[in-house]
């Protein structure tokens, strides 16, 4: 594909238009419209004592964000990677604004599944772009915004940019901790004889561990280097709140990889029981079978009934009253006998030393 082309990487599916949402703010005044004619846009972002956070709850209309686009001058490039919905969590510095690329996460059918949100910081204005899968993270800022001595308010774009950045962060910890709930769980049944489904509960975890590890790994880089960048539109004081957000990153990645660790423990724990079991019964059967072999030897060597004419090679017993009673005496004595040896072998009984 040519680079700067745009095309929509998801299949339209006969929906209704993309949702266009503006909040515009300052301490003392709010406004929230939604916006039918983004031709409107150019005298709704004219006052520059305000915030303007612009929010396109949808991307398959290509030529609505191209419009978009040419209205702030942003790059071909930045609003490829805007229609190109599976992109890294990033940040790149362009002439006179920032584009941060960062992955909202939400449980859907018990599996994490991930949203690409495209953020633009330029000037007083936030533009950002959803894919439109139904609800986001973002609702909490809004509340913010709405509410008139919240700190928000006072502080410029780039703290709003790191208000949608901190929320998109915060929608992965909800997820962690359902996570670890069901690995406290997990743990207190690993060790019975017979959990059904365990192994397959474990991989599902760490299937959706391991989806968030993608997603919160290359956010981390992206906001260390968001914080080496010495850019005009951040500011000192939202540098030190970016730290926060690098913290939580951060953590989110250690809770993550414990958990991982966690499954990987827990699974090889239900593996060693599954094969504990299995050789507890591979060693009743072995000695089942081994006790069974020297009466098999004693019943078929009586069983073979050779009688000849010559005296020296008969077999005294078959004619003998009490040869059947022999037979089975020598059955029981070799019995019992073995049953006393693999009992004080260990084998039987009381603790095995191959246990």
């Amino acid at each position: 594909m040519e680079p700067g082309h745009t095309t929509s990487t998801r299949p339209s599916n006969g929906a209704a238009g993309p949702t266009i949402q503006l909040i515009s703010y300052s301490p003392s005044d709010i406004r929230e419209l939604n916006i039918d004619d983004i031709e409107q846009l150019p005298s709704l972002l004219s006052q520059p004592d305000m915030v303007h956070w612009l929010n396109v709850d949808s991307v398959d209309n290509v030529e609505l964000v191209q419009r978009i686009g040419e209205m702030f001058s942003l790059h071909p490039l930045a609003i490829e990677d805007v229609h190109h919905v599976h992109q890294r969590s990033k940040v790149e510095e362009y002439d006179g604004y920032l584009f941060i690329v960062v992955r909202m996460a939400a449980l859907e059918n018990d599996d994490v599944v991930t949203e690409q949100l495209s953020l633009f910081l330029r000037g007083h204005c936030v533009v950002t772009f959803q894919v439109g899968r139904p609800g986001d993270c973002l609702g909490p800022v809004r509340e913010r915004i709405r509410r008139a001595n919240a700190p928000i308010r006072r502080f410029g774009a780039d703290f709003l940019m790191y208000s949608i950045l901190d929320a998109s962060i915060d929608s992965y910890f909800p997820l962690l901790e359902q996570f670890g709930e069901r690995l406290d769980e997990l743990e207190e049944v690993a060790e019975a004889p017979r959990v059904r489904g365990l192994i397959g509960e474990l991989h599902r975890i760490r299937r959706n561990l391991l989806t968030m590890r993608r997603s919160i790994w290359p956010l981390r880089d992206a906001i260390n280097g968001l914080l080496r960048t010495d850019h005009e539109l951040i500011h000192a004081e939202t540098r030190f709140h970016l730290r926060d957000c690098l913290d939580h990153t951060v953590q989110l990645i250690d809770v993550s990889e414990t958990y991982r660790e966690v499954c990987s423990d827990l699974r090889e724990l239900q593996y060693a029981n599954v094969n504990q079991r299995t050789n507890d019964v591979m060693r009743v059967l072995t000695i089942i079978a081994t006790i069974f072999m020297p009466l098999s030897f004693v019943a078929s060597l009586y069983g073979m009934n050779f009688k000849t004419e010559v005296s020296e090679w008969n077999m005294p017993e078959l004619s003998w009253r009490f040869g059947y009673p022999f037979a089975l005496g020598i059955m029981l004595t070799i019995f019992l006998a073995m049953i006393v040896s693999f009992w004080r072998w260990g084998w039987i009984g009381r603790q095995s030393n191959l246990e």
